[in-house]
């Protein structure tokens, strides 16, 4: 980047591979602005099958994601989207109705585009809330929302330890299936970015993680104070 002393660190993976736990331990511990875009999608979800949309209604689903306002309220630091002038509470984007058709919807390429400029001014939201930098997190980040961020990762974890994890949060969530769908889509998929820094969580703690990205970015901005 071409602002020495604003950091852009990208966090990609799967469902329950450590992403949202670990970007808000990294937040914290270097005044980052956390932006988690699988709430996007998830809110985006929400309010799409609210309307009456379904996920194969494609062009229906691009219209509808051109037309919604979408603007940005920061809560410490965590940043969420607002549509239609409303955050969408967590108890409305994680039923089990969302989580079966999130990666279907987030399939669709126009509501990608929709929330690409989106995603990407998250970054001059952080700027303009004094944040030293962003930690963004999802499944394309580090590959088409900021492919030239500083730090970029990828966590992934053994399917069974993943299910375990989402188990233990009292979520229903088909891992696998999420997986197959979000891996094989044409626009976007999940995969590891080239150049990307892998990390495989399955046998590490969450201060384990944390602890090894923080010596990423501890060398680019000094020990944590």
């Amino acid at each position: 980047m071409t602002d020495d002393s604003f950091i852009i660190v990208a966090i990609d993976g799967g469902a329950a591979s450590g992403k949202s736990s670990t970007s808000r331990a990294l937040s914290e511990r270097f005044n980052l602005l956390h932006v988690d875009t699988g709430s996007f999608y998830r809110t985006m979800t929400a309010e799409l099958l609210r309307t009456g949309l379904a996920a194969g209604d494609e062009a229906g689903i691009a219209i509808a994601a051109q037309a919604l306002p979408l603007e940005t309220s920061v809560e410490g630091r965590r940043a969420q989207m607002k549509i239609n002038g409303r955050v969408v509470p967590d108890a409305e984007i994680r039923t089990p109705e969302v989580n079966a058709n999130v990666s279907h919807f987030a399939a669709v390429p126009q509501l990608r585009q929709a929330l690409l400029d989106y995603q990407r001014g998250q970054a001059q939201v952080a700027r303009d809330h004094g944040f030293r930098g962003l930690v963004m997190e999802g499944r394309d980040i580090g590959s088409v929302i900021f492919p030239d961020a500083d730090f970029r990762f990828f966590l992934h974890a053994d399917p069974v330890e993943r299910a375990r994890r989402r188990a233990a949060e009292g979520q229903t969530d088909s891992i696998t299936e999420r997986d197959r769908l979000d891996a094989s889509r044409k626009t976007a998929p999940l995969a590891c970015p080239d150049g990307a820094t892998d990390i495989d969580s399955t046998h590490l703690t969450l201060p384990e993680v944390v602890d090894l990205l923080s010596e990423h970015l501890s060398a680019r901005l000094g020990p944590v104070a």
